[in-house]
């Protein structure tokens, strides 16, 4: 293939993604721009039950329990921790929150059973969480799935409520906004969301008509009937990627909607290249299904798309440095917006074929930990598919044996 036809393709792919992929990259889908009333005299509010599975989380449990105890919704509201086996103090940190926002009486912990087989860890503190809710009388309307490390404006619960209520959605669900402060925060957090929205355009993840489905663990709130009907948290028990596996699974039984805002943000800290990939290596490889074949389309594709434009803009001549040239700059104006909303300069954004480079690297670390046995780490736990790895321990043997 001939430096002209690859230049010609990459800058085919960037005109399909900016005009043809539902401009995923404008960041429109907003809670703060959905066009929903926000009243708060509507009637009856529904019941909601917000459940946090919190391992290990005392540094950050306390802000995320009091920022919940601070909403402006007018609603029946408690709060769910599962403190799934903490070796620290994570329960008595939430506790004191509840009690310094005067709200003692509305959270309840639970404290977290042994991981059965088959489960995931966040998805099993999930369903023990919503057990201990179902176990209520009258039981919730909505169940509203938070974690831990996530900080709440007071708004946010009221406008997820409108959002639901305007869309009758099953599964309303917000992209928190991530830190960037680090240096690497700064260098990769904003592509990691500019990914997230390539791969699941929220436009179409919004429309009941497309097949596509997402939602963004930090924030879910679940219509808990629905939930029932889509077969519960059982039926993704083994799911590294809860959240969208969540979403395909409620979609089925109706509309969802996921945005981004202003209104949560993240209190977890990456400071450094390293604590960022391990965080992102924990998932990639499930991303692509665990298939070296995946793997190896997802690598070239990466190199097609984001590497090859500032190549051929740099080193080639003639009409492959101009096409080159072209699908860099329109790289460029599409990496712009999410720059912004996360108050970046946009005079970084050619610097996206670097970063997604990085992110390449990451997407590799991730099946090399999965090929080791080391699959989805996190917590102190592997969390890889059972089955994988117990054929992960066994080619390593037979290679040990050989």
């Amino acid at each position: 293939m001939t430096g002209a036809v690859i230049a010609f393709v990459t800058l085919a792919v960037w005109l399909y993604l900016l005009v043809g992929r539902g401009r995923f990259w404008l960041c429109r889908e907003r809670d703060d721009l959905a066009g929903i009333d926000e009243s708060r005299t509507a009637a009856p509010q529904p019941r909601i039950v917000a459940v946090i599975p919190a391992r290990d989380e005392a540094e950050h449990i306390g802000e995320c329990v009091g920022s919940l105890f601070r909403q402006d919704y007018c609603g029946p509201f408690s709060v769910i921790v599962v403190d799934d086996q903490s070796a620290d103090s994570t329960a008595a940190a939430a506790a004191a929150a509840a009690r310094a926002a005067g709200a003692g009486d509305r959270l309840e912990i639970v404290a977290g059973r042994d991981l059965p087989p088959g489960w995931t860890g966040k998805l099993w503190a999930m369903r023990q969480g919503l057990a201990a809710a179902e176990a209520r009388e009258p039981q919730p309307d909505f169940v509203l799935f938070a974690d831990a490390d996530i900080a709440f404006a007071p708004q946010a619960l009221r406008r997820l409520v409108a959002i639901q209520r305007s869309r009758g959605a099953g599964l309303t669900s917000l992209m928190v906004k991530l830190r960037c402060e680090s240096f690497a925060e700064r260098w990769l957090t904003p592509a990691f969301v500019f990914f997230f929205q390539m791969l699941y355009p929220f436009a179409w993840a919004n429309d009941p008509k497309r097949r596509i489905a997402a939602a963004a663990g930090g924030c879910m709130l679940a219509r808990r009937e629905t939930l029932a009907a889509a077969g519960g948290l059982e039926s993704l028990r083994d799911a590294l990627i809860d959240d969208c596996a969540l979403a395909a699974a409620m979609k089925k039984h109706g509309p969802i909607w996921l945005g981004l805002t202003d209104s949560a943000r993240s209190l977890r800290a990456y400071p450094s290249l390293a604590d960022f990939g391990r965080m992102v290596s924990r998932s990639a490889y499930a991303e692509l299904r665990y298939s070296p074949w995946r793997l190896g389309g997802a690598v070239a594709g990466m190199a097609l798309v984001y590497l090859a434009p500032p190549l051929l803009a740099i080193f080639a001549r003639g009409a492959a440095e101009i096409a080159g040239a072209l699908a860099w700059a329109l790289m460029s104006v599409a990496f712009a917006p999410i720059l912004r909303f996360y108050r970046r300069p946009v005079v970084g954004a050619p610097a996206l074929p670097a970063i997604a480079a990085t992110y390449v690297g990451f997407t590799v670390a991730s099946a090399w930990q999965h090929w080791r046995g080391r699959g989805g780490y996190w917590k102190g736990r592997v969390q890889a598919k059972a089955a994988d790895t117990a054929q992960i321990v066994a080619a390593e043997s037979v290679a040990g044996k050989r």
